[in-house]
């Protein structure tokens, strides 16, 4: 085993078979060169008004080229946004495409990485059909959508890794159907970051995880010496984060990583450490970190700002001087690899392709906005024919005419302005402005505004319920026993199943619901994890990137907040950020809920829903619920949060005849009380205390109907509630969050997009949790959460508004 000595390389030039290797050389010099001319076009490019902003990946390209030679089909990269000549170098990427990133082209085969939706420099490769259906994972060089948030490539990068180790000790998924995800875990997740962002505390979260597990992955840090203005010796202790880490080189029989040096501007040294390191990693599955230092920045952080005003002179000038570029070109000479006019000629088409691929990327975008106000304008002609207001139609279309290079909001406001003032003409052309315009909203959708969830045959709102069946005497036991045999069958179901988290292996989880579990499949099925919850859904992405369908598990609701980051930035908009080109089906286990004390009992709804749009969230009231949700998204290809009602696992729940297999339909309501006066609409452990009010208002002749939303994402899809509304004509919305919390989302849903206001005969009331956290005790759950009395006094007001004689005041 190696030791951090041995990890020191020479700094002598490998001596290259110039009838061996000239081409590959030359190549990669063209690959560097290339992408450098692309970063320089890019900014002026930027600067002209043709592209939005730019970040480049200027200085990180020898480096770059030099570890693309080691990246092999199978296998996976998550980065970050300076990786453009990676992709070039692993033709994930051409230069074309990469200037129809710059320009935000929405046509997927223009720019596949993500449609136009990200701007430039965010990177990824289609891991799926067209329809939904996986590619083979193993033929392709694979690469996980880019996200601009510093550091969060990370957590998902431990997945990516552990997918191959799991691969790789699971022989029952080396075979079809999942040998298209896995050559028998040999593969490697490289992961780049720049040195700035390695302060983040999601990086060393994501590589203390990846130590402690053993997996192949392999990080590169580019250390240029800043992060945007702010220098290294306010980023990092020692300035020098493989100086800091050292503590994680492995040694003779403890585990650990192989850490690297080298520099981003010598090309044979970072050939042979990442032939190297890659070795180790692929063969050893031993975690490795390379420090690539001494990388330059010509450009500056990016379009928004100039380096110049806030790095030395001497700085400017040595990043001149050690440019990996000049140098790698000074070794080619050097080494009479080529002379200085074919490494002339060679740097002249490189330009020339650079240039090309710029005007065609540009065609290619304004092409189609040329054609739409081409048709704009000749139904400008033809309203003008007839309209009284001819001369202004006119001036309209030589204003639209007159743009040299025109975006859609051109055309779309000169569109309504002229339908705006021609309102109260009859002009035949007038409804086929009216019918290009509805037709360009529907373009539009498409372009900006679809695959937030799955469009294919597998999503999961598309999964055909089933109902829980039961024998005429059914088993009668404690709900959580109920929820652990439900996945005691998935498991058995569906190999490609592995459910983790704090407390998940050995206890089967801090209340039960995996008891046993990890003694009948083994800890490669079922296992703990570190307190890391961040890292727990990264690890569960980059599983599910990879063909898995993971199950990981955050203990408590509140621990949410460590990970709802990476679940709103990188999982939630995953489909959306690549127009259905990658999908990371996993399923985040929680509970929470009503428990006493200021944490851990919170009911952040309102913040879980805005955060995590492109995801599911169910909100289950019991256990037989909780099960058939699991059963619903397991048979989709989205991800979904479910929370589970932290009161209910000693409740004791019916065990269903068809236990993992019946279904609980996403956003589908169900009526848990019938009544005629007051519509009730809640979800979780509120809906029982709802039920216990409502039969104490029976009592008092009010008759309550309670309506279980069991998810809030999707919602009500069938628009339910409101048939509801038709017949109590009152509404109370009864919520654990606090005020204006989920209260206020499901209002917007029952009142705006149901339209229940026109049925109302009472103002729509909420009854929330307290703003405050709530307090400890019983007596402080009471006083901060809502509770069957609170239920009770909020429909009698109610009541007693509409009729105070049958219902006088009370209190």
């Amino acid at each position: 085993m190696s030791t951090s000595q041995e990890t020191v390389l020479t700094e002598e030039p490998i001596k290259f078979s110039k009838q061996e290797f000239i081409t590959e050389i030359l190549n990669d010099y063209r690959i560097a060169f290339e992408s450098r001319e692309a970063s320089l076009l890019g900014r002026r490019e930027v600067l002209s008004g043709k592209a939005k902003f730019g970040i480049f990946g200027d200085g990180k390209e020898v480096a770059q080229v030099a570890m693309a030679k080691y990246f092999k089909d199978g296998d996976f990269r998550s980065g970050y946004y300076r990786d453009q000549t990676f992709m070039f170098a692993t033709n994930n990427l051409t230069l074309q495409q990469w200037f129809a990133g710059l320009y935000g082209h929405t046509d997927l085969d223009a720019e596949p990485m993500t449609a136009g939706r990200q701007m430039g420099g965010h990177f990824g490769t289609q891991s799926l059909n067209r329809d939904g259906t996986w590619k083979d994972l193993t033929k392709i060089k694979n690469s996980s959508a880019d996200i601009s948030c510093t550091g969060s490539q990370m957590p998902r990068l431990v997945g990516l890794a552990m997918a191959s180790k799991y691969y790789k000790q699971n022989p029952e998924l080396q075979q079809k159907p999942f040998n298209k995800f896995s050559n028998k875990g040999t593969e490697i997740a490289f992961g780049t970051i720049g040195d700035a962002s390695t302060s983040e505390g999601l990086f060393f979260e994501a590589i203390n995880a990846a130590g402690v597990m053993q997996i192949p992955m392999l990080v590169s840090v580019w250390d240029d010496d800043h992060g945007i203005s702010v220098p290294k010796k306010y980023q990092t202790t020692k300035e020098s984060i493989s100086e800091i880490l050292k503590g994680f080189q492995r040694e003779p029989g403890i585990p650990g990583y192989e850490i690297f040096k080298t520099k981003g501007w010598n090309y044979p040294h970072l050939c042979q450490t990442y032939e190297k390191a890659v070795k180790i990693c692929r063969e050893e599955h031993v975690p490795i970190l390379i420090h690539v230092e001494e990388v330059n920045q010509p450009q500056g952080h990016s379009t928004s700002g100039s380096h110049e005003r806030y790095k030395s002179k001497e700085r400017l000038q040595w990043e001149i001087d050690f440019d990996p570029i000049k140098k790698m070109r000074e070794w080619i000479l050097e080494n009479s690899i080529v002379s200085e006019n074919e490494i002339k000629e060679l740097e002249e088409k490189a330009k020339k392709n650079v240039i090309d691929a710029k005007n065609a990327a540009w065609m290619a975008y304004l092409t189609p906005i040329l054609n739409e106000r081409k048709q704009v304008a000749d139904l400008f002609d033809e309203l003008a024919a007839t309209s009284e207001n001819a001369d202004t139609i006119a001036l309209a279309k030589i204003e639209l005419m007159s743009i040299k290079d025109p975006i859609r909001k051109d055309i779309y406001n000169a569109v309504k302005k002229i339908l705006r003032l021609t309102r109260y003409e009859n002009l035949e052309a007038r409804p086929q402005l009216v019918e290009w315009l509805a037709g360009e909203k529907i373009a539009d959708h498409d372009r900006y505004s679809s695959h937030l969830y799955s469009e294919s045959a597998f999503n999961a709102t598309k999964v055909q319920p089933l109902k829980p069946e039961y024998e005429d005497e059914p088993k009668i036991v404690d709900a959580r026993v109920l929820l652990r045999e439900n996945f005691d069958r998935i498991l058995s179901k569906y190999p490609e199943v592995v459910i983790f988290g704090e407390d998940s292996g050995k206890i089967g989880g801090v209340n039960q619901g995996l008891e046993d579990l990890q003694a009948k499949y083994g800890e490669v099925r079922v296992f703990d994890t570190g307190i890391r919850e961040a890292t727990i859904i990264g690890q569960a992405i980059g599983l599910a990137l990879r063909g898995l369908r993971p199950i990981a598990e955050i203990q408590y609701l509140d621990y949410l907040f460590y990970a709802i980051q990476i679940m709103s930035d990188d999982l939630a908009s995953l489909q959306y950020r690549t127009k259905g080109g990658q999908k990371a089906p996993i399923i985040i286990r929680t509970r929470g809920h009503r428990l006493e004390g200021i944490f851990h009992s919170g009911s952040p709804m309102g913040m879980i829903i805005n955060s995590i749009r492109g995801m599911y969230v169910c909100v289950p009231r019991n256990m037989t619920q909780a099960s058939g949700f699991y059963n619903t998204l397991l048979a989709g290809d989205e991800p979904g949060l479910i929370i589970e009602s932290l009161s209910s696992y000693r409740i004791k729940e019916k065990v269903p005849s068809n236990i993992g297999e019946f279904r609980v339909p996403l956003g589908v309501v169900e009526t848990i009380r019938e009544g005629t006066d007051v519509t009730i609409v809640t979800y979780g452990t509120c809906c029982r205390f709802a039920l216990e009010a409502s039969n104490m208002l029976e009592a008092d002749g009010i008759s309550v109907e309670v309506v279980d939303v069991q998810t809030l994402l999707p919602f009500d899809l069938d628009k339910q509630i409101v048939e509801s509304v038709k017949k109590t004509n009152r509404l109370l919305v009864v919520d654990e969050d606090v005020p204006g919390g989920a209260s206020a989302y499901i209002l917007q849903k029952v009142l705006e997009e149901q339209e229940a206001y026109k049925y109302l005969d009472s103002a729509p009331k909420t009854l929330s949790a307290k703003a405050h956290r709530p307090a400890y005790t019983s007596d402080g759950d009471y006083a901060s959460k809502p509770s069957s009395d609170d239920i009770y006094d909020a429909i009698y007001d109610i009541m007693h508004e509409a009729d105070p004689e049958r219902f006088p005041k009370i209190y």
